[in-house]
């Protein structure tokens, strides 16, 4: 690869979706790619606790892309969630846990996706196949990120393999998983200094349920869904402006109390009608809770896309 390669995540980006930027980056590099990692947003506090635990910089704000860029997409494949214009660039390659939507390339290019945990399971697993060792710093990143994707292995979404590699990559950083992992989660669990606008957009994906559906999906963690529910009618506003702008069908935002693994949604839209099919709740006051429900990739999307 004679261009330089941009790898990036999502955008509101979350850990998995930093970490494995920086973590592909420096794998391509090793194999002899120029490569730098990108963020599509801001980090959350969570992040950021990772990326001063380990002593790792920020990756620098990417706003578009051209048809000359070469990228690779981590932790997303659906254009919807990427960078502006990112269709019309050159993808080298994705690396993916989540559902294949909304994605076509004129080129081939080379593409890993398995239903683990997180991102950076897999890209464990390529470090492996290409006989990289990984760096204590940026292992330490890597289990971050399953740690936070996998709520500490509590999600339902957490894998045998996920368990495993998290426990190599924390004898590689020399890193005790549940002491840091505790910390690093309830760093995240820390709201208090966000706008409304910047909580719906911490971790958030626009997806379309169903092929008719338009929704917002949002998720904050929290250690007690009360001091998010307290914001709820100045949160209720900005979903509204946001069903607005961008003409949604559906506005969810999914607050997940990371100590008992139960979720409150405050729910927005002509079809939120959808939450309370899929769950058979009832929305009093816009808002329901959802016992058990802690993962948006595996217990509401494909939940509501089956009951659209």
């Amino acid at each position: 690869m004679d261009k330089k390669l941009l790898v990036f995540g999502h955008k509101s980006p979350d850990t998995d979706s930093i970490a494995s930027s920086i973590a592909m980056a420096f794998l391509q590099t090793k194999l002899g790619n120029s490569a730098e990692p990108r963020r599509l947003g801001n980090i959350s506090k969570e992040t950021e606790y990772a990326l001063n635990h380990f002593k790792i910089g920020v990756p620098e704000l990417l706003t578009s892309v051209s048809e000359d860029d070469n990228i690779i997409l981590v932790d997303h494949n659906e254009f919807d969630q990427s960078v502006d214009n990112v269709q019309n660039s050159h993808i080298y390659m994705v690396v993916d846990h989540h559902r294949i939507s909304n994605f076509q390339t004129t080129d081939p290019l080379y593409y890993y996706a398995e239903p683990v945990g997180c991102t950076c399971t897999i890209l464990y697993k390529l470090f492996e196949l290409n006989h990289i060792m990984i760096p204590a710093d940026v292992a330490g990143l890597m289990l971050s990120a399953i740690i936070s994707d996998t709520l500490l292995f509590k999600s339902p979404t957490c894998t045998k393999l996920d368990i495993t590699t998290a426990e190599r990559l924390a004898q590689i950083s020399n890193t005790d998983i549940n002491t840091y992992g505790l910390a690093m989660l309830k760093a995240g669990t820390d709201l208090s200094s966000f706008s409304e606008e910047e909580l719906l957009d911490l971790d958030a994906k626009l997806v379309t349920i169903g092929n008719t559906v338009k929704a917002k999906i949002a998720q904050v963690n929290t250690a007690d869904i009360n001091d998010v529910m307290s914001r709820k009618d100045k949160l209720e506003k900005v979903m509204q402006n946001g069903i607005n702008s961008l003409n949604l069908d559906l506005s969810v935002l999914l607050i997940t109390d990371i100590i008992n693994s139960n979720s409150q949604v405050i729910v927005l839209g002509s079809r939120s009608d959808l939450i309370e099919k899929s769950y058979s709740v009832k929305l009093e006051n816009n808002t329901a809770f959802l016992k058990g429900i802690v993962s948006r990739k595996k217990q509401v999307i494909p939940i509501l896309t089956a009951n659209v």
